[in-house]
């Protein structure tokens, strides 16, 4: 991996359905950790969902298989916001 074509970003995810999408977020994030810096997640239990932000140093493309792989699990929304 090159570091020049990588870019950082910070991806926010909100798992609308904490109890049936956990494992499968868990499972995606694990399969990509070799681009993630960091990782803050917040459960909310008075609403029964959590809010995750990642800090990731990737390519565009690995940005995109990530937060795809993520936004097709159902309960899911995820938005990523990168440097140029």
């Amino acid at each position: 991996m090159n570091a020049a074509e990588n870019r950082v970003a910070v991806i926010g995810i909100v798992v609308l359905r904490r109890a049936e999408a956990a494992k499968r977020v868990n499972a995606v994030l694990s399969e990509h950790g070799e681009v993630i810096v960091g990782r803050m997640g917040v459960p909310y239990r008075e609403r029964e969902l959590a809010v995750i932000a990642l800090i990731v140093d990737a390519t565009t493309d690995e940005i995109g298989a990530l937060t795809g792989k993520l936004g097709n699990i159902e309960g899911v929304k995820v938005k990523a916001a990168m440097t140029l």
